[in-house]
């Protein structure tokens, strides 16, 4: 015989005071992360949030890149997720990496497609992968620099997106070194260049110190 269903009065169910907040907290981020597999995000959000780790959460909606040709690939938004993760260890475990990569519903190709880029072993600096997923996300030199930019700057959204020289230098030169087509003297030439502005702006870069320029490097 099936059991009877047990009934309960209001004054029986207790609701854990800090639940709402909890699952309101949590209907935000998701709304504003849009993730692509619900489950798999959210296992890994709760599991984040019971460790006191940063939370895989966008800080806005985003709208898609120009360059997109789909919604389920890297963003500045979710690179900055895995930024926030994963930078306070400057060496990176690739396997964390990948656990990290797949707890954002990011495609596995797209991340192997990154790490051949560069010949990086079981581990990576992580300023490296930085600058190379910022490439992902553009069609030249400089827009992977914006991206690095606005996701490394202390400054709020839409200001002068500063970043330390020497930040920017080290960003710029592997990226200019991975190209493989950009002579050394021409990238010494345009750090040089970037550099005088930085003394003159507290050792910060800004965007307008590169965006303006023209030249063929980029």
């Amino acid at each position: 015989m099936p059991l009877p269903e047990t009934m309960f009065c209001a004054q029986q169910i207790k609701i854990p005071p800090e639940l709402p907040d909890i699952l309101k907290q949590f209907t935000i981020a998701a709304i504003r992360t849009q993730p692509r597999d619900v489950l798999q995000w959210a296992a890994a959000y709760f599991s984040a949030l019971s460790k006191g780790e940063p939370l895989p959460v966008k800080e806005r909606i985003e709208k898609p890149l120009a360059m997109e040709k789909t919604d389920i690939g890297l963003t500045p938004g979710l690179l900055k997720i895995l930024h926030k993760q994963l930078s306070p260890k400057g060496m990176v475990n690739v396997v964390e990496l990948k656990e990290k990569w797949k707890h954002l519903c990011l495609p596995e190709e797209q991340l192997n497609a990154i790490l051949q880029l560069d010949n990086f072993g079981e581990e990576l600096e992580w300023m490296k992968f930085l600058a190379l997923g910022c490439s992902m996300l553009s069609k030249s030199l400089l827009s992977s620099m914006k991206h690095a930019c606005e996701i490394l700057t202390r400054d709020p959204e839409g200001g002068a997106a500063r970043i330390p020289f020497e930040t920017f230098s080290f960003l710029y030169s592997y990226l200019a070194s991975i190209d493989g087509e950009i002579p050394e003297e021409k990238t010494e030439s345009f750090l040089h260049g970037i550099k005088e502005q930085a003394d003159q702006q507290s050792g910060m870069v800004l965007l307008r110190n590169f965006l303006t320029q023209t030249s063929t490097l980029f």
